[in-house]
Order: structure tokens, then sequence, then C-alpha cells
């Protein structure tokens, strides 16, 4: 069977994309919160067998629509409950991803430009371990970007478009069903300003609209009507009214300043971003597609920096428009004749620099810790009981940032003799992210909270109750494997506190927050401390 070029170009790049994102998945534990809090979901999911709305500790959970942890519990249904396939769900998202990348690619300009465009995402800090990760972001992002791709081709293809905004439709309201009505929003807002700035001229054909509305109803509101004729019209509205709270008030404790994704996105998605600062102004960014991509760049990033919560990821939508006109700046500038720009080679080695030196220094902080904690240089008690984790280097780990740094700056040294060192940049880059999944995480992971999860896990085949205080968690329920309750009380944290519970409960808290719990609950017994986590007990009375 003869494949066309495309064809071939595009089974390899499934093919290396499987072998960036699959390997190691379940190498590390999921991080606190939102990796354990979503396996949380979809193991609950599979310990009641109810799928059809979501449970965090076996109580409704009105944050998120129910699409992504139907995906991980059926991930967990084929290969168990464990990282690997809480994580899965997001790896083949980022192969899905990259392919869809280089097929729009070649579709707006060409071949070369989809593996330039593919081959940056893949290369860019965030976006590359965003596909490694439990979150629900990869794929709202993935549905979202797909809406507004089939939205651009129905402005150059206005005779297909009523198939095409059917698919739009079927994209934005799979994106509803992962994470909520915002995506709507984000798609509403980018056609409006686009709208706008042609002048209120050329609106979509009513038949484009009624093709877009019907497929965005048929799925995206398909759940929402599903639990109000069951009858469970309060979950709809919880769901609602967390959406618009989310929208007004800093949640979690998650603040931060107006220009926090700014910043984000400019180190996270290194060398990416800088690419795109090339090419932003230049005459290839102001064709059509170029303009469709900074209009959602600026819609996401100026929505996402009003809102009050500040998280890494809400900027994520950010990573398709700003690759995209980064490749540009690249696809271009291979083409022409024109020097690498000196304040972008410049840019590159300065931020390659840095992070070759917190790659560099991370491995040393733990052979020199004993000197860091005694200088008094952290503050904080629980972070320095966290650095005298029992965390094993090779010794050789610094050699790694080293590593990174030469080959960045040999990349940028032959880019003066030939073009093609744009390659060993980005391997570079690649290879670092790579080593950095595999090496260095896992060693972070420890630190960060490896003695409550190792304490969880004992306490998985004892009938008992795990309750984190002092501070939010969800690793207890998820690693303690808590089954389906049959105490009614189970989630009143004063009934477990107060020694009246049906068995004994074992309490988490952190160090700093010790000498208040024990006076709050007298109850309570110390079994031990470690690594910042203090481990207590109350037996029934």
């Amino acid at each position: 069977m003869h494949l066309s070029n495309s064809t071939k170009s595009l089974l390899l790049l499934a093919l290396l994309a499987a072998v960036i994102f699959l390997p190691y998945l379940g190498s590390v534990h999921l991080f606190d919160w939102d990796e354990i809090n979503f396996a949380e979901a979809a193991r609950e999911m599979l310990a009641t067998g109810e799928y059809s709305y979501v449970q965090i500790n076996y109580q409704p959970f009105q944050e998120k629509p129910p699409l992504f942890f139907w995906m991980q519990a059926l991930s967990m249904k084929a290969f168990g409950v464990n990282e690997f396939a809480a994580r899965l769900p997001n790896a083949l998202c980022g192969i899905l991803s990259l392919m869809t990348l280089f097929l729009m690619g070649t579709r707006w300009h060409d071949r070369r430009f989809g593996w330039w465009w593919a081959g940056l995402y893949a290369a860019s800090l965030l976006p590359h371990f965003y596909f490694k990760s439990g979150i629900i972001d990869p794929w709202f992002n993935f549905f979202i970007f797909t809406g507004i791709y089939f939205l651009i081709r129905t402005h150059q293809e206005p005779l297909r478009g009523v198939r095409l905004m059917a698919l739009s439709g079927l994209f934005i309201g799979l994106g509803i069903m992962t994470k909520g009505p915002v995506a709507l929003l984000i798609f509403g807002l980018v056609y409006f300003i686009y709208w706008g700035r042609n002048r209120f001229k050329g609106l979509l054909h009513w038949s484009h609209i009624m093709s877009f509305t019907g497929s965005l109803l048929a799925v995206g509101a398909s759940w929402f009507l599903v639990e109000v004729a069951r009858g469970r019209g309060e979950v709809v509205l919880d769901f609602i009214v967390y959406q618009i709270r989310l929208l007004q008030t800093q949640d979690a404790g998650h603040g931060g300043p107006f220009y926090y994704h700014f910043i984000v996105l400019l180190l996270g998605c290194f060398p990416a971003s800088l690419f795109f600062l090339y090419a932003y102004r230049k005459p290839v960014a102001k064709e059509e597609v170029g303009k469709w991509m900074k209009i959602l760049f600026w819609v996401v990033l100026l929505l996402f920096s009003l809102v009050r919560t500040k998280i890494v990821h809400y900027s994520s939508l950010c990573y398709f428009p700003l690759t995209y006109l980064g490749a540009l700046g690249l696809w271009h500038w291979q083409k022409s004749d024109a020097s690498f720009p000196a304040w972008l080679k410049w840019s590159i080695g300065l931020i390659g620099t840095v992070l070759g030196l917190l790659f560099t220094a991370l491995p040393l902080v733990d052979r020199y810790k004993t000197t860091i904690i005694e200088s008094g240089m952290i503050k904080d008690r629980f972070a320095v009981a966290n650095l005298q984790s029992d965390v094993y280097w090779g010794g050789w780990e610094w050699l790694l940032g080293i590593l990174f740094w030469l080959g960045i700056m040999v990349s940028l040294w032959l880019l003066g003799r030939s073009r093609k060192a744009i390659f060993g940049l980005l391997a570079t880059c690649l290879l670092g992210l790579e080593l950095l999944s595999l090496v260095y995480i896992p060693k972070v992971e420890q630190y960060s909270q490896g003695a409550a999860i190792r304490f969880y896990e004992s306490k998985q085949q004892e009938d008992c109750y795990l309750l984190t205080v002092g501070f939010k968690s969800y690793a207890h329920l998820f690693y303690g494997r808590k089954q389906p309750p049959t105490h009614p009380q189970h989630a009143d944290r004063e009934w477990l506190l107060s020694g009246k519970a049906d068995k004994t409960v074992y309490v988490v808290t952190k160090n700093i927050r010790k000498e208040e719990q024990l006076s709050w609950h007298p109850q309570l017994r110390v079994l031990y401390e470690q690594n910042g986590f203090v481990f207590m007990q109350v037996t029934p009375l």
C-alpha cells in the first residue's frame, strides 16, 4: 500500500509523540491537589459504580463535569488504579494534539510548518509537561482549540459551513462537558472580537449558527439535562454557582498579581515564547490565521489575568496560538536570508542559562542541605523539615544541568554558521525535559509529599479513617483507598476528631500546625513526625 508523504510524516510524528509521552508515566506519585483530586473522582466512580456525577470523599463534587473523569475511570478499569492510568488520557491527548497541529499546520501552510509547530510545542517547558500530568486542561484546551479551528475554516470555506460549524459545536460541547461553560465563553469572545475587527461585517449565516447551536446543545447540555431529569437539579445548580464564584473570587488561596500569567507564559513556554515575540509583529503573522491566533491568545491571557484565582494552567490554552506564531517565525526565518536576531539569541541564552543553573543547583541543594538549614536561610519550619527527607541522589545529576546549558550555548553559536543548528536547540530542550521528568521530578516529589504518601499507603488494608487537618489535601483519599462509607458521619471532621467515631482515625497535619491542633483536639495522640508531617491517631472511646 502506497502512503503519501504527509501520511508517512503523520505516522512518524505519532510514533515520536508516543515515545515522548508514554514512558514512565507512573514513575512518580500523583501531586496534590489537582492530579490526585481528579484521579480520586475517577477512582470513586469505580468504587461506587456511580458514573453520572462526580464525587470526592463520596460527596457531590460540583466543580467539574464528568467527561475527563470518565476517561480516567476507563483507563483505571483497563490498567488498575495507579498513576499510569490516571495520566494515560493526557498522554494520548499529547499524541493526538501533536498530530492535529501537524495536520492544521500542513493545511494552512505546508508540511514543514506542520513539523515546526508540533516540534516547538513538544519542546517547550509547560506544554510538554502537561501531557504527562493527570489534570483536566490538556483535553479541555484541545476541544476548545479544535472548535475554533473549524470556525476559522468556516470563514475560509463558507460553502461547507454547515458541516464545519456542526463540528465546531461538537468540540465546544465536549469542552463544556470537560470543564464547564467557560469553553463557550472563550469561543464567543474570540468570535465577537474577530467580528468587531471586521467592523461587524461577515457574520456567520443563520444556517451555520443553527448547525453550531444544535451540535453544541446535543453534546454540551446532555449531562446537565440528564441530571435534571433524574431529579438532581441541585448538582447542576451548585456547579453553575461554583463557576460564577470562581470568576469573581480568589479560590483555594491561589491569588496573584495581574501580570502573573504573562510571566508564566514567558518562562514556562521557553523557547516558544521567545520565537512568539520574534514573530508577533512580522508581516507573515498578519495573515488571516495569524489574526485569529492573536485574538485567541489575548482573550485567554486577559480573561485569566482578570480572574482573581491565579493557577499556572489557567492560561494554558495560550500554548496553541503562542506556539503557532512561534513556529510561524521559525518557518519564515528558515525560508528567508535574514540573520538570527541578536536580541533573540541573547534572550535564549539568558533564559537557558537560568534554567541550566536551576537544573545544576537542585542536586547540590541536597548535598549541602545541612549547611543551608544551619544558615537560617529558610524560615519556614515545614520547608526545612521537607529538605531533611532522605532522598537518594547519585551525585552525578548536576551534570545534566551543565550539559543542558552547553547544548543551548553550542546551538546558539552554530546558528551563525548554519540554520540547521535550530534543530539542535529544540532537541536540547526536548532532551532536557525528558531528563527532568525521569531524574528530577521523582526526587522532588519525595521532598514535598513522600512521607505523607507512604503513611497513607500503609493504611490501605486497615479498616480506619484517614484525615488531614491544617492543610488541604486529597492524597489520603486516593492513596488510602477509602472505600464507600457505611457511616453517615464519615466526612464530619468534628465527629472524627472527637473520639466518637466507630473506628480508629489517623490524622495528618504539618509541623507548623502541630501545637494548635493538639490544643484544639486533646484526644489526638502523636505517633511520629517525618519530613514536616505529623502523624497522629484518635482511638474510639
